[in-house]
């Protein structure tokens, strides 16, 4: 690319230098002689004065050698005298004093201008002035020179700067080039430094953007695989504890192996699905740099909507049978406002799926606990109290892939993630049955906030009304 920009650069200044240097020098030639010429007929007209006078030859000898010193002019009386030099062909005198015309004649060695003085009687004098070929070319071939020169210079300037252009563009194509077969062969850590021209510029930027966007989406993909493989837990704990029923049933033993491989698989998935990817220096969103492993959860569709009392009803019926085989004491608590919230219902279910078989998880058989789902003016708020030992360390146990009791650690994520979602958050304290308590608060629905404030507002006005009338 630098060789055809240099080339291209070459032959378009060269064809512009020589577009102008040829007419320039055959202009500095004609001026050059146009010069001489004009000093030659200065010199003879000088004469003409004199030969009106006097055709004495002293006197017009006197008159030649203070006008040419360099044996220059010439005259030629009428009585065939030659006074000065004598450089003009014969034609060309016979035809000056003939027609009595000024002639300007070429000759081997200059140019002569012939200049015919009438005298008086009707005689004719002719006055001649020579200029020699090296005056006519005085100064010509230095300028020549000085032009090629010139022109020389102002080619190898554009070949040179030509050169250097090319050679940005190259270096930054080249390393765009490097850096895509790089992220081609798995390199995620590529990035590169927009450089160039403006238009490689813009391009190295949106590489960056589109390997920053890869490393998200992988990132992303592999989270999904993790919530998806965690929420298999559920049905796989419902298995588990209806082959614990079973007892020393015929089957019960290899039901039981089948599970207990089922959830080595599970976390072996699980494990393997939140391995952190590498983030290059310039790539990740800004949640992945300060919390490593975790991605921002998509904001749900403005279709995407759910009512957390009645998901929690649904998932509760569900652990509830399970509770009662365990003897376990279950309890819901759920307020008859509206809460909806922008969560699909699966997610929404997959919080309260987790949050409960933690309490199975973790807590013995017969520990009791409580759901509870509450209403406040802007949020719904989502608790589960067990009566367990509770958890030590809370931060801890936020932290993604982060196990504090033997699992895989995804289970409480999976609700931090939607309580962010909704602008929410969740929190882990000791609860009022002595065991742990999570709480996870989840944003109202724009509509469903405004709902109170329209019935209020609704009745006021029917109460105005009424007072009016009465």
């Amino acid at each position: 690319m630098r060789r055809a920009l240099a080339g291209v650069a070459l032959a378009v200044t060269s064809m512009v230098a020589l577009s102008f240097l040829i007419p320039l020098a055959l202009l500095v030639q004609s001026e050059a002689r146009s010069r001489a010429t004009t000093e030659a007929e200065q010199r003879a007209a000088a004469l003409a004065p004199v030969l009106a006078l006097t055709t004495r030859p002293s006197d017009v000898q006197q008159a030649v050698s203070g006008l040419d010193p360099g044996n220059r002019l010439g005259v030629h009386l009428p009585d065939g005298d030659v006074i000065g030099a004598e450089h003009a062909p014969a034609h060309g005198l016979e035809r000056a004093e003939r027609d009595r015309e000024t002639l300007a004649l070429s000759t081997p060695s200059g140019r002569v201008y012939l200049q015919p003085v009438i005298l008086p009687e009707n005689r004719v004098a002719v006055v001649e002035s020579f200029v020699p070929r090296e005056d006519l070319d005085r100064g010509v071939a230095l300028s020549w020179v000085v032009m090629s020169l010139l022109a020389l210079g102002l080619v190898a300037g554009s070949v040179v700067v030509a050169d250097r252009l090319g050679a940005r563009v190259v270096r930054s194509s080249r390393s765009l080039s490097r850096a895509s077969n790089a992220l081609g062969a798995g390199d995620l850590e590529v990035r590169v430094d927009p450089a160039g021209p403006p238009e490689l510029q813009e391009a190295g930027r949106a590489f960056n953007s589109m390997a920053d966007r890869v490393v998200q989406l992988l990132a992303m993909e592999r989270e999904l695989v993790a919530d998806l493989s965690h929420r298999l837990r559920t049905p796989l704990t419902a298995l588990h504890l209806e082959a614990e029923r079973m007892g020393s049933a015929p089957g019960a033993e290899r039901l039981n192996a089948a599970v207990t491989n089922l959830e080595t698989e599970l976390d072996s998935i699980i494990s393997a699905a939140r391995t952190p990817l590498a983030v290059g220096p310039l790539g990740g969103a800004a949640d992945e740099r300060k919390e490593p492993g975790r991605v921002a959860a998509p904001a749900a569709g403005p279709e995407e909507r759910s009512e957390v009392s009645e998901v929690v009803r649904g998932r509760v019926e569900f652990w509830s049978v399970l509770a009662a085989q365990q003897g376990r004491d279950c309890r819901l608590l759920a307020t008859s406002e509206p809460t909806a919230v922008r969560l699909p219902h699966d997610d929404l279910a997959a919080v309260v799926d987790a949050l409960i078989g933690n309490v199975f998880q973790h807590t013995a058989q017969g520990t009791a606990f409580t759901v509870r789902v509450e209403r406040t003016a802007q949020a719904v708020v989502l608790a589960v109290d067990d009566a367990g030992p509770g958890i030590e360390d809370p931060g801890r146990a936020l932290a993604r892939g982060v196990s504090v009791g033997g699992s895989t650690g995804l289970g409480l994520d999976i609700a931090h993630r939607a309580a962010r979602a909704t602008r929410g958050a969740v929190r882990i304290t000791r609860g009022p049955m002595g065991g742990a308590q999570v709480r996870v608060t989840l944003g109202l629905d724009a509509e469903t906030k405004r709902g109170p404030a329209r019935a209020a507002l609704r009745a006021r006005r029917a109460a105005h009304r009424s007072v009016q009338r009465g």
